[in-house]
C-alpha cells in the first residue's frame, strides 16, 4: 500500500499529506521552504502544520531567524491511531449511555411521518438490517410480514442469512403469504392468502418497531424499498394485519 493511501486512510487530506511528506523528505524546515516545495500558499501550510502538530505528527522549534517544523518519527502515526481508538472507545460508551435521551429527541416529532427510500439489493439489505436492529430492542421481539411471491426472491437475495440471524436474536415473525410459496424455518408462523398468481403485483410489506417497510420492483425489475416511520401508521397496519391473520 502506498504511503499516500495510508495517510489518507489515517485521515489526512491531499494537502496535509503533501506537507507531511515534504517535511519527512526535507527534514526540519521553515514554512516558506515547505510552501515552495508543495506549491501551497504559506498561510495554508502554516495552518496544516499546526493541525499536524495537534495530532502528534509534527513538532516545531524556534531559531534566531525562523520557526522550523520537523516531522515526528513514523511510529507516532501508530501512537496517534491508538489514541484515536481509545478516544472512540470512550465516545462509544458515552453515546451508548445517551441513547435513551437521543432516541427521545429523535422521536419527539413522532406524529410527523418520516419516509426514506432505498434502492437495489444494498438498499433492501439495509431495511432488513434495520428490522433486526429495531425488533431486537423491543420488549416483545416480534414483527409482521405480507410476503409477496413476486418480490420474495429479491428479499432473500439481499440477505440470504436473514432467517438464521433472526432466529439467533430470538425474534418471532408472523407472515401472511400473498401467493404461493414460502416455508416456516423457526420462530415463525405462516398463513396463505389465496390470490391469483398471474399478474400479481403486491408489495412485500414488513411491519416492525414503529415502522412500515414496503419493498417492490421498479419498471426495470430492480428492487426498491420505502420505510415509513410513524407510530400511528405502524399501529394501523399492525391492526389490519392481525385482523387478516385471525380471519385466515
Amino acid at each position: 500500500m502506498q504511503i499516500q493511501t495510508i495517510l489518507k486512510n489515517f485521515g489526512l487530506n491531499d494537502k496535509e499529506t503533501a506537507v507531511y511528506l515534504a517535511l519527512v523528505e526535507m527534514g526540519p524546515s521553515p514554512v516558506r521552504g515547505l510552501a515552495g516545495r508543495t506549491k501551497i500558499n504559506r498561510g495554508t501550510v502554516y495552518d496544516i502544520l499546526k493541525a499536524l502538530q495537534k495530532q502528534g505528527l509534527v513538532s516545531f522549534y524556534d531559531t534566531k531567524t525562523h520557526q522550523h517544523f520537523a516531522a515526528e518519527p513514523p511510529e507516532k502515526i501508530l501512537t496517534a491511531v491508538e489514541d484515536r481508538m481509545e478516544d472512540m472507545g470512550i465516545l462509544k460508551k458515552e453515546i451508548k449511555d445517551s441513547l435513551p435521551e437521543l432516541r427521545s429527541l429523535f422521536e419527539k416529532e413522532g406524529g410527523k411521518p418520516v419516509v426514506k427510500l432505498y434502492e437495489g439489493l444494498k438498499g433492501i439489505r439495509y431495511i432488513l438490517e434495520d428490522v433486526l436492529e429495531c425488533v431486537s430492542q423491543e420488549k416483545k421481539k416480534e414483527y409482521f410480514v405480507y410476503s409477496s411471491s413476486s418480490v420474495r426472491g429479491n428479499v432473500h437475495q439481499a440477505m440470504p442469512d436473514f432467517s438464521q440471524r433472526r432466529i439467533k436474536k430470538n425474534i418471532r415473525v408472523k407472515t401472511i403469504a400473498l401467493g404461493e410459496g414460502g416455508t416456516v424455518v423457526g420462530l415463525d408462523e405462516r398463513k396463505w392468502m389465496n390470490l391469483p398468481e398471474k399478474n400479481l403485483k403486491a408489495t412485500y410489506e414488513i411491519i416492525y418497531g414503529g415502522k412500515v417497510a414496503h419493498i417492490s420492483l421498479n419498471d426495470s425489475q430492480n428492487p426498491v424499498g420505502v420505510i415509513i416511520q410513524n407510530q400511528e401508521i405502524f399501529e394501523t397496519q399492525k391492526m389490519i394485519f392481525e385482523f387478516n391473520w385471525n380471519k385466515l
